[in-house]
């Protein structure tokens, strides 16, 4: 009895606390200034030539819902919201069937968004899956459904969602692909538009024919379960052969969204630009390079031959920080998570430049020696570390620094590593801007911590670029929609490494590709020198799941990393693939242009050696190489 008094109690003061909470939420929402549905959210992005690349919520010819073809809002609405009219902007019912359908099927597949929880997710969020985006979204529909009525969601609805190949609003969509207006769309042109703004690139019938037809038989299907067309009408709109004026516009790349996400990413995190600026309409000014977009896409595509294969790549000037061009997966339209982004995964021996300049900086030189062979490194406490070459090859004799940056000797690397003292790797990786919280394990000049790419390639530009820590970035510039300036990026360049161990290095990491050094072993990237007609600098790095490809001169840093989701072991095939998509995207893009190698410092000399042992060449010696050192530190014998 004591028991349902407590239960009777509990659910009367839990009625009335949720009562007074909505009744303030209600009053609260309704003293905010109505949203303007015409003008929220303008957001227009610019590529580098001051192109538009996306206008989101912009570009529209709104119409009214009266001028809209009956066909095209029974068939949105039998897909997309059948209880619209009669729910309060949450459908309480497709809520709980989907996490019905969810729980039976072992996933996420079933979702459960009305009309104007999407209205509110285009208009007024960034696409994180964050729990406060998701609160945000509940917020901004919650306002939409108190300051408009039904009708005026709708009609907001339509004239702002995406309906693929750049094209938003209905009106904009009937001319584009039919050349009509929206009001005189019939069943099967209505039917085929309200199947595509549910994964945009994937339904548009100008992309896959084959999966818009498909959606397009469950729209009439719905309609025909909902009364709004018989079977008859349904199978006659399915069979009517259309036919599409559209084209498929330059900016049809399927990674494009990638770098569009990147720049919102990017704005959100400018503090500087109040929300109710982003909500009013703004003008975004971008570095992405639409030229450099569609070369590294078009070679993710040639170079992508594994299934469930997964990739981030990331182009930047690294004189400044521009990022010009990113891919943040495979394919967009199967996944939206943006690996460049979001991901971090183990760097493996793309660790080791950051090493080698540190020894370069405690007098280590280009011809630096340790003993390479298996070896077993014991500590103080007992522990043992047993690192291993690549395919267990060692020469069993002393070798190089250049000698070790070829062959990317794990053991030359550990030695040197353990000699400086392991949070000197750490510590000049916090100088050139690697943020992550590094361990000093004796494993780390193997790769074996997790980096995000972008934040990497950001540490690496301070090789290419002379020594400057810069900042990574999209956005150049911000404005209002009345062209006054809200944001400019202010470049900051700080000097944190010396220019002549720079050049060193640089000269040290072409040693990667260079088939003279070729000996008891192959350079790691000596598969790639027949399409190399550049000089880079090169370093390739691979764990049991990951495999990179970094390389730069003075006018373009790429990096490539390839591995799946799931942390799967990769095998060589995924090993070639991200140095082809670096090499083949380095050279289009390179093509036709003037490039040049660094100049060497005046306190820098060359010396023709031996690169294996790192001595003065012998007469008779059939193995030479000029390498390079700070004058007097050159070797004598």
């Amino acid at each position: 009895m004591k028991i349902f008094k407590f239960f009777i109690k509990f659910s009367f003061y839990s009625l009335f606390f949720s009562t007074l909470f909505f009744i303030f939420l209600y009053i609260y929402a309704i003293s905010l200034p109505k949203i303007d549905l015409n003008n929220v959210n303008n957001v227009t992005i610019y590529d580098d030539n001051l192109d538009i690349v996306f206008s989101g919520n912009g570009n529209k010819e709104w119409i009214s819902l009266d001028n809209i073809s009956p066909y095209l809002i029974d068939a949105t609405l039998s897909t997309e919201d059948k209880r619209f009219y009669n729910h309060p902007g949450f459908d309480i019912i497709r809520i709980i069937k989907s996490m019905y359908v969810n729980l039976t099927n072992k996933n996420l597949s079933q979702g459960a968004s009305t009309i104007t929880q999407q209205l509110a997710r285009n208009l007024f969020s960034n696409f994180d899956k964050t729990w406060e985006r998701k609160i945000k979204e509940a917020w901004y529909a919650f306002r939409l459904e108190i300051n408009y009525q039904k009708d005026e969601i709708l009609e907001a609805y339509l004239n702002t969602i995406n309906y693929g190949n750049g094209v938003l609003g209905i009106e904009n969509a009937s001319y584009y692909y039919f050349n009509k207006s929206a009001k005189e769309l019939n069943l099967a042109e209505a039917s085929m538009l309200a199947g595509i703004p549910k994964a945009p690139n994937a339904y548009s019938p100008l992309n896959n024919l084959s999966t818009a037809k498909a959606r397009q038989n469950i729209i009439l299907n719905n309609m025909v379960k909902n009364n709004k067309i018989t079977s008859e009408e349904a199978d006659k709109a399915y069979n009517t052969e259309l036919e599409y004026i559209g084209k498929k516009q330059k900016l049809n790349l399927s990674t494009l969204m990638y770098y569009k996400d990147a720049v919102i990413n990017e704005l959100y995190s400018i503090k500087t630009i109040p929300e109710s600026y982003i909500n009013s309409g703004i003008k975004i000014y971008t570095s992405l390079n639409l030229e450099a977009q569609t070369i590294l896409e078009n070679n993710m595509k040639k170079n992508m031959n594994v299934d469930n294969l997964q990739v981030s790549s990331v182009m930047m000037d690294p004189s400044n920080g521009k990022i010009i061009a990113l891919i943040g997966g495979s394919d967009y339209v199967k996944s939206e998570y943006n690996r460049a982004l979001y991901s971090k995964r183990q760097v493996g021996s793309t660790m080791k430049p950051f090493l080698y300049y540190a020894a370069l900086e405690n007098g280590f030189t280009a011809s630096t020696s340790f003993l390479s062979q298996s070896t077993t490194f014991t500590f103080s406490n007992d522990d043992v570390y047993s690192p291993q070459n690549y395919g267990e090859i060692y020469p069993n004799d002393n070798i190089s620094m250049a000698a070790a940056i070829a062959y990317s000797d794990n053991i030359y690397a550990v030695k040197t590593h353990l000699f400086l003292g392991e949070n000197t790797l750490v510590d000049i990786s916090k100088r050139v801007g690697i943020d992550e919280n590094l361990e000093p394990i004796p494993s780390l000049p193997l790769g074996t911590e997790e980096i995000n790419i972008i934040d990497f390639i950001g540490a690496y530009s301070t090789f290419a670029n002379g020594g400057y820590k810069i900042e990574p970035h999209f956005i150049e510039k911000i404005e209002d929609n009345d062209g006054n300036v809200l944001y400019e990026f202010s470049e900051k360049k700080e000097n944190v490494l010396n220019k002549s161990l720079v050049f060193i290095l640089n000269e040290l990491l072409t040693g990667t590709y260079d088939i003279n050094m070729i000996d008891y072993n192959y350079p790691t990237c000596t598969s790639m020198v027949n399409k190399i007609s550049n000089k880079y600098a090169l370093k390739t790095g691979t764990t049991d799941t990951d495999s990179w490809t970094i390389g730069y001169n003075k006018d373009i840093i790429i990096g490539v990393w390839n591995g799946f989701d799931d942390s799967s072991d990769i095998n060589m095939d995924v090993i070639k693939i991200s140095k082809n998509i670096w090499v083949d995207t380095i050279e289009e893009y390179l093509n036709g242009k003037n490039t040049e190698w660094y100049e060497m410092p005046e306190n820098v000399v060359g010396v023709l050696v031996n690169p294996i042992n790192g001595e003065l060449v012998e007469k008779n010696s059939d193995k030479k190489k000029i390498l390079y050192y700070i004058k007097g530190t050159e070797p004598v014998k």
